[in-house]
């Protein structure tokens, strides 16, 4: 989808799509619970904590490596194989976002490749930057027609230049935005599913939305499954209103099952089983 336009701020138009005001609200209501709930006035940094591990976790799992969450907490080693380095990636990724929320509303294309930077951990001269024209892009889980890299920097140039403008748009479309934008470009040569994700997480995070990032969507991402992640995605590239407003559904009702999950975490630990 272009998120260029002619109304002034196209995110806040999005927000008028069918469906899409009632997805906001239902995430707003589960994000809520989490927030209301007794565990959080005394122990929020263990549900942050825990949320953090969850979301790589589900993030890895997009990417192809679905790990129990038992084995991510376990391991210390993710040098191996694809996977563990996917995993490993997810991990690093979660931590990093949480360093770059100031400077994301000034300068969102060098968190992007901050974020490349990180997830790559790798002395190459593609790392860290937008892909260059020829440069081929390692990203098989997505099968989107790829756009070249001039069509790729131009639209990431209007997405940065829309997250800088602010706007009215809630969050959930504006993480929506980001995230299916940067899927659909796949600027960098690699690992754009995982940038994707922690991206869309900083604006969650960055809005007010969910402040102490305790309601991961990527956990509910890998709920739904990749295939209805796929899909899904597949009708934000259409650009349709229908398959807008499916997306960006979606990607509430992940953040909807992250929520869940960090509840279900505060009850446990509420009755001492964890």
């Amino acid at each position: 989808m272009s998120t260029t336009g002619a109304t002034a701020d196209p995110l806040a138009a999005l927000g008028a799509l069918p469906g899409v005001a009632e997805s906001v609200e239902s995430v707003r209501k589960a994000v809520d619970r989490v927030y209301g709930h007794r565990i959080m006035r005394r122990r929020s940094n263990e549900i942050t904590s825990e949320a953090a591990l969850r979301g790589a976790r589900g993030s890895a799992a997009l990417s192809g490596a679905d790990w129990a969450l038992e084995e991510v907490r376990r391991r210390t080693d993710f040098s191996g194989d694809d996977e563990a380095r996917a995993v490993g990636a997810a991990l690093r990724l979660t931590a990093e976002a949480g360093q770059l929320l100031s400077v994301w509303r000034q300068s969102p294309l060098r968190v992007l490749a901050r974020l490349h930077l990180v997830a790559a951990a790798a002395k190459s001269d593609q790392v860290g930057r937008p892909r260059q024209k020829g440069e081929p892009v390692d990203e098989p889980l997505v099968r989107l027609p790829l756009p070249d890299a001039e069509e790729a920097h131009g639209r990431l140039d209007g997405l940065a230049g829309l997250v800088m403008a602010g706007g009215s748009a809630p969050a959930l479309v504006t993480a929506a935005v980001v995230h299916g934008e940067l899927l659909a470009l796949r600027p960098f040569t690699s690992h754009n599913g995982l940038v994707a994700r922690a991206a869309a997480r900083i604006v969650l995070i960055n809005s007010g939305l969910d402040p102490k990032s305790v309601c991961p969507a990527e956990v509910g991402h890998a709920e739904l499954g990749r295939a209805a992640y796929l899909t899904a995605l597949d009708g934000y590239v259409s650009a349709t209103p229908e398959g807008v407003s499916a997306w960006i559904a979606h990607c509430g009702r992940a953040v909807e099952l992250g929520a869940r999950e960090s509840t279900a975490v505060c009850e446990a630990l509420q009755r001492g089983a964890a």
